[in-house]
């Protein structure tokens, strides 16, 4: 409690000096002591104090500043288990990020935002705890049941990008250092499996930084005007403005993810895209500069126009740096207006060497 005390000189000589003293809300005024009539009437003297003590001290202590920090992954190919990479038919450019954000000690908003989504697909996204695989019911590294407690949620997807969010019930220091786990996202282009990891587009460790140690490499194809020789260009009516983009993926187990897009292809046509070894023309039946027979086991795809962009890909038993660095031979993508033929090159949309 605060007391004060203040001292009042009078201005009028009809009335004496005054002590006010003020306790809580109560005022009273107690007359001081008597003086002799001051012989003037202008002068005025006011003179105060006041003394106050403070029951406790403030607390200073500051409030410790919320915490958040977001991690990225790429899509599955084998960043975690080199064996286990995704085989399905979903593009391989959609990508993830997750977001934590501490809400207090023993709480957290995780929220998850997936890029490259298919338009109307339900995303299903969990986190299944880390486990000894000698101890599941099908010898995956993880409990089969996800974590619901931390995170287990669906989204739709766009086209583009979409975002879910939970609030777990786990602490942001746990989930960051101590908790063990794996974060997922099923395929929607195939029914959920929780022990065939080949469908999971998305398959990393839970709320840490990746290892993303693993290469990948893009090359763009314009229209065939005779790029490789003169004498290919090609001959037909499908529209120039047709080009291709290929990217080659370095996979965990040491093979290589081969992905192939077009854009402004045909709406409704379907294009025959292939990888042509090369060859001495001499010995080839038509005296063509490459294998007439195109290599499945590097690309051998068919997309579908849309009118717009597409793409396909497939798994290669060659590893990324026998493609990028030392494979010889041609990028091939059909005339999908023309009867497919692999001795007319006239007839190819694209025609490059491949991934060079």
């Amino acid at each position: 409690m605060c007391r004060c005390f203040t001292l009042f000189f009078g201005v009028e000589k009809s009335k004496p000096p005054q002590l006010a003293v003020c306790d809580g809300n109560k005022m009273i005024m107690i007359k001081y002591l008597k003086l002799a009539k001051l012989s003037f009437l202008a002068l005025s003297l006011t003179f105060a104090f006041t003394s106050c003590e403070k029951d406790e001290e403030e607390d200073t202590t500051p409030t410790p500043e919320l915490r958040e920090t977001s991690f990225e992954y790429n899509f599955s190919n084998g960043q975690v288990i080199s064996s286990v990479y995704y085989t399905g038919e979903h593009s391989d450019d959609l990508t993830a990020t997750m977001t934590l954000e501490e809400l207090s000690g023993s709480e957290t908003k995780i929220t998850v935002e997936l890029n490259n989504t298919v338009n109307g697909a339900m995303y299903m996204i969990h986190a299944h705890d880390a486990a000894d695989p000698s101890s599941t019911p099908n010898g995956t590294p993880y409990n089969e049941t996800p974590n619901g407690n931390i995170f287990a949620q669906m989204v739709t997807g766009n086209g583009g990008s979409v975002s879910v969010s939970q609030d777990a019930s786990i602490s942001y220091t746990e989930l960051t250092t101590t908790y063990a786990g794996f974060f997922v996202v099923h395929d929607p282009l195939q029914n959920i499996s929780t022990t065939d990891l080949t469908t999971y587009v998305i398959l990393g460790s839970f709320a840490r930084d990746q290892n993303y140690n693993l290469s990948s490499k893009e090359f763009n194809y314009d229209f065939n005007t005779g790029q490789v020789a003169e004498a290919f260009a090609y001959s037909g009516s499908h529209a120039s403005s047709l080009s291709a983009k290929l990217r080659i993926q370095e996979l965990g187990s040491g093979e290589s993810r081969v992905t192939v897009w077009l854009a402004n292809s045909l709406n409704g046509e379907m294009y025959m895209i292939h990888a042509h070894d090369a060859a001495d023309p001499s010995t080839t039946p038509n005296g063509t500069p490459y294998n007439e027979t195109p290599n499945s086991n590097l690309c051998t795809m068919m997309a579908m126009g849309n009118g717009g962009n597409v793409g396909a890909n497939q798994i290669s038993s060659l590893s990324y740096s026998e493609i990028t660095a030392n494979y010889g031979g041609f990028f091939v993508v059909h005339d999908p207006l023309q009867g497919i033929s692999t001795t007319d090159p006239t007839t190819y949309v694209i025609l490059g060497s491949f991934a060079r």
